[in-house]
C-alpha cells in the first residue's frame, strides 16, 4: 500500500513591533481579558492553600490563624480512610479513562463509516445528548435500571441468566463497573466529536489511493484513519491523564451507601466530609492540594515519556 507522509510546515515567525501590535490590538485586547480572568479566578484563589498549613478558623481568617506546618498532611497519610480513598479514586479514575477514551475513539471511527448522512447525523445527535444531563438525572436512571426490580434484573431473570434479582448497589464488586459504565454512557458521544473533526480533516485522496491498492474498510481504518488520529489521541491522552484523580464526586456520592462505602468514597468526598461536615477546612485543603500535586506530576511524567518516545507532547 502506498504511504503518503505529510510534510511539516513551519509557521512564519512574526516579529514583535509597534506596527504589529497596532494591527493585532483586538486580539491582544481579548487575550488580556482571558488572561485577567485566569489570574483572578484560577490563580488568586490559590492563596487559600495557606489554610492547609494553619489551624484555620473562619473567625480568625487566613492571616491570623496559627501556623502548624505539615501537621495536617501527616494526619492525612496516617489516616487509613484517606489511603483507601486514594485507592478508590485511582481505580475509578483509571477505569473511567480507559473506558471513555477508547470508546470515544471506537465510536468516532464506527460513526464515520456510516454512509447515510441522515442516519449519521441522527446517531451523533442522540449519542451526545446524555452529556447535557446532570449527574442527578443520570444516577436516577441508573438506580432505577439496576434496582432489584429494575429492567436489567428483569432481563437477566427472563433470559435465565440468574434466578433472582441482584442488588447491585449492595455489592462492592459491582460499584466501580457501574461508575465506569455511567461515564461511558454519558460522555462517549460528546468526547467523540473532536475525533470526528480530526477524521474529516484527513485528505480523501489517501483513502482513494488505499482503495486502488486493494484496501478494504479495515485496511483504510488501520493504515489511514488511526495513524492520522495519532496526534489528536496523544494530546488528549496526556490531558486526560492529569484528570485521573478527578474520578468524580456526584455519582459516587449519590449512589454510594454504607454497604459499598469502602469502594465508593473518593478524595473529593473525603474533602467534603472533613472540610464542610467536620469544619476542618485545613484538612480538606490539604487533601485538595495532594490531589492537585499528583495530577501535575502525572501530566509532567506523561509528557516526559511522550517526548522521549518521539510522540506528540503538550510542551
Amino acid at each position: 500500500m502506498s504511504r503518503v507522509k505529510a510534510e511539516k510546515v513551519n509557521p512564519p515567525k512574526v516579529k514583535f513591533s509597534v506596527k504589529e501590535v497596532k494591527r493585532q490590538w483586538p486580539l491582544l485586547a481579548w487575550s488580556l481579558v482571558f488572561f485577567l480572568y485566569g489570574v483572578i479566578f484560577h490563580y488568586l484563589p490559590l492563596a487559600g492553600w495557606m489554610m492547609a498549613f494553619q489551624n484555620y478558623k473562619p473567625k480568625t481568617g487566613i492571616f491570623h490563624s496559627k501556623w502548624i506546618g505539615l501537621t495536617k498532611f501527616k494526619f492525612l497519610f496516617s489516616d487509613k480512610n484517606f489511603i483507601l480513598d486514594i485507592r478508590n479514586t485511582l481505580a475509578m479514575g483509571v477505569l473511567n479513562l480507559i473506558a471513555t477514551f477508547f470508546m470515544a475513539i471506537l465510536f468516532a471511527i464506527l460513526l464515520n463509516e456510516i454512509q447515510t448522512r441522515i442516519s449519521k447525523k441522527a446517531i451523533q445527535t442522540i449519542s451526545y445528548l446524555p452529556h447535557f444531563l446532570s449527574w442527578i438525572i443520570v444516577t436516577g436512571i441508573l438506580h432505577d435500571a439496576l434496582s432489584s426490580s429494575g429492567i436489567v434484573n428483569e432481563l437477566l431473570v427472563n433470559l435465565h441468566i440468574i434466578d433472582r434479582g441482584i442488588n447491585f448497589f449492595a455489592e462492592p464488586k459491582y460499584f466501580w463497573g457501574i461508575v465506569a459504565f455511567a461515564n461511558v454512557w454519558k460522555e462517549t458521544g460528546w468526547n467523540a466529536i473532536i475525533y470526528l473533526a480530526a477524521i474529516t480533516s484527513i485528505d480523501p485522496n489517501l483513502y482513494e489511493a488505499a482503495e486502488i491498492d486493494g484496501a478494504g474498510r479495515w485496511g483504510k481504518i488501520r493504515h489511514i484513519t488511526l495513524p492520522s488520529l495519532r496526534p489528536t489521541i496523544m494530546i488528549l491522552l496526556l490531558i486526560n491523564i492529569g484528570n485521573v484523580l478527578n474520578a468524580g464526586f456526584e455519582v459516587q456520592y449519590i449512589l454510594g451507601n454504607g454497604l459499598v462505602k469502602k469502594v465508593s468514597e473518593t478524595i473529593d468526598i473525603y474533602t467534603l466530609t472533613w472540610g464542610i461536615s467536620q469544619n476542618d477546612y485545613a484538612l480538606g485543603t490539604a487533601a485538595g492540594i495532594f490531589r492537585s500535586a499528583v495530577s501535575i506530576v502525572l501530566i509532567l511524567l506523561a509528557n516526559y515519556l511522550a517526548r522521549k518516545t518521539g510522540d506528540d507532547k503538550l510542551f
